[in-house]
């Protein structure tokens, strides 16, 4: 296998050089200006001592990505409409991050303000993908090599399903130190040996990805020392969602960002069962991680079963994928 250093490997060391260099200074910066985290007080109580935990982290992953990014615009502009979902998104989180440090509360942007925000940028993203692009509504169904095309009504219906669905589910994921990063540093680097196949040029946006969340991570493992917040689990969910899109392949997020789903899964089951059993609970807590925390594992034990979960499901889907193989 000929790895491309330029289009391959130089993002990941860009992106994660940037990262390590910006958070020891945003971290002091975050403290100074009181942006520290308001844990939920329906959460675990275990959580409460994180409260003051420096948040919008995140920042420096969008710097990482969003930097280097603009030196591949001329020689993969593919990796436009994919950086455009992943800084919209994550400006969107880092507005309802800022909202919340100024409310001293766990919410900030309300349901119909997030929703309208990713609404238009979905649509932005949808103009380019038909109009720029000049792109189809297909899709392709893992594991057979079978695709189909939809009407294009159907296709935009279906595209805002697939972003909002995913950016929740990532957005849910970033619970416990170090959990989305870890599960989303293996999605990227599944990505990178996929599109060096299956779409040249759009390898940079996963390297500057894989790389700004390992350079993350060294910040955010247990015990973490900032939060990423919505800034940046809400820029993963426009990575992963638009890259899917991108290739036709959107639900290929039911394998790879399999953890995302489940998360996003058992908030949905534990309203639904507590509503209709009047007060019955299905899970110890959701989202499902919550759950497995307060069964006695540590935060460490979960990132790792989750994390090791996603590389067995990424394995699959590469052997199953016509460009892995």
């Amino acid at each position: 296998m000929n790895i491309d250093f330029i289009r391959e490997l130089l993002p990941i060391l860009l992106s994660f050089v940037i990262v390590i260099m910006i958070l020891p200074v945003l971290i002091p910066a975050l403290r100074r200006l009181k942006f520290g985290q308001t844990e939920r007080e329906d959460g675990p109580e275990s959580h409460l001592k994180k409260n003051g935990t420096p948040t919008m982290g995140g920042i420096a992953i969008l710097i990482g990505i969003l930097v280097p990014s603009l030196f591949y615009l001329r020689t993969c502009p593919e990796i436009i409409p994919v950086l455009m979902m992943t800084i919209g998104f994550g400006i969107i989180g880092c507005i309802d991050d800022f909202l919340k440090v100024v409310k001293k509360s766990s919410d900030g942007l309300s349901v119909i303000q997030k929703m309208a925000l990713q609404f238009v940028l979905t649509s932005g993203f949808l103009v380019y993908f038909f109009l720029v692009e000049k792109k189809e509504a297909i899709v392709h169904i893992p594991f057979i090599e079978y695709c189909f095309t939809m009407p294009t009504w159907l296709f935009c219906i279906f595209v805002f399903f697939v972003v909002l669905g995913t950016v929740n589910g990532t957005n849910l994921t970033d619970g416990l130190d170090g959990l989305v990063s870890s599960v989303t540093c293996v999605v990227a680097l599944f990505f990178i040996v996929v599109t060096r196949q299956a779409a040249p040029g759009m390898e940079p946006m996963s390297g500057l990805m894989l790389g700004g969340l390992m350079g993350f991570l060294l910040f955010n493992s247990h015990p973490a020392k900032v939060f990423m917040g919505d800034t940046g689990s809400l820029a993963i969910g426009g990575w992963l969602s638009s890259m899917c899109i991108l290739l036709y392949d959107p639900l290929l997020i039911i394998i790879v960002g399999f953890i995302y789903l489940v998360e996003s899964i058992s908030v949905i089951l534990q309203v639904g069962f507590f509503k209709i059993s009047h007060g019955k609970r299905l899970f110890r807590m959701a989202p499902i991680h919550h759950h497995f925390e307060l069964g006695g594992m540590t935060e460490i034990q979960i990132d790792t079963l989750f994390t090791i979960i996603t590389m067995l499901l990424c394995f699959i889907a590469l052997l199953s994928h016509p460009a892995g193989i």
